[in-house]
């Protein structure tokens, strides 16, 4: 197979990227922007960032007080993410107008938005200037998960909280699960499906957890061996 490529000018063509609903300023005075260029920085100590405009409001709020929630967007607050990336909070009260409800925070001053399914609580630890953009880097000091979103084994389905993302000026819904990390480098996964260009995704099989095993309850008023065991030797 012949493989064409067109080249073009140096351009921002990362996809898809997260759409983050960014609070700040303090709990009466708050307000949302919306931002797509937000990622993980570093995992240990856990850190994030996001990139802001020197103009817009916003970062005037996140620099003077060194904090802000980057707050995950599901798919029905679609339209409530786009106005707040649009609209200035100098003229507009985006909490209000959305309807959206204000949550105290743990760590940080700023409130959470309470119909986001996760809300992460940043300080911010250092400032880049990059261009157009300046990067806030911040520590993550608290995270709040919606119990609606969590399994009965205490992880967090995030396919149940239906994200959103952004390519290049369009929102996109989260897709189906494809697979876990590190899923393609187990042997069973290899016997199987084969490897690299080989594997036919649509029917690939053994790409997710196992389910956790649960231990069932002794019910019947008889000893476990174990606790029978334990017995014997004393």
């Amino acid at each position: 197979m012949r493989i064409i490529k067109k080249q073009l000018k140096p351009c921002i063509m990362m996809a898809p990227t997260p759409v983050a609903m960014v609070s700040c300023g303090d709990y009466e005075h708050a307000n949302i922007i919306t931002v797509a260029w937000a990622g993980v920085a570093c995992s240990q100590p856990p850190k994030l960032y996001i990139s802001v405009r020197p103009e817009r409001y916003s970062y005037e709020l996140i620099k003077a007080s060194g904090e802000f929630v980057v707050n995950l967007t599901p798919q029905h607050l679609t339209a409530a993410a786009d106005f707040c990336g649009f609209r200035s909070g100098r003229q507009v009260d985006k909490f209000a107008e959305m309807k959206l409800t204000k949550v105290h925070g743990k760590a940080v001053s700023c409130p959470l938005i309470g119909e986001c399914p996760v809300n992460i609580e940043c300080k911010v630890s250092n400032i880049v200037p990059l261009g157009c953009h300046d990067m806030f880097i911040a520590n993550v000091v608290a995270v709040h998960v919606d119990s609606s979103i969590m399994t009965e084994q205490g992880r967090v389905d995030l396919e149940a909280a239906k994200l959103i993302s952004a390519q290049h000026g369009e929102y996109y819904g989260t897709g189906k699960h494809l697979g876990r990390l590190g899923f393609a480098v187990q042997k069973k996964f290899i016997r199987k499906n084969g490897k690299g260009t080989d594997v036919d995704m649509q029917h690939a099989t053994l790409t997710k957890r196992k389910p956790p095993k649960t231990k069932k309850p002794n019910t019947d008023g008889q000893q476990t061996v174990a606790q029978s065991d334990k017995q014997d030797k004393k």
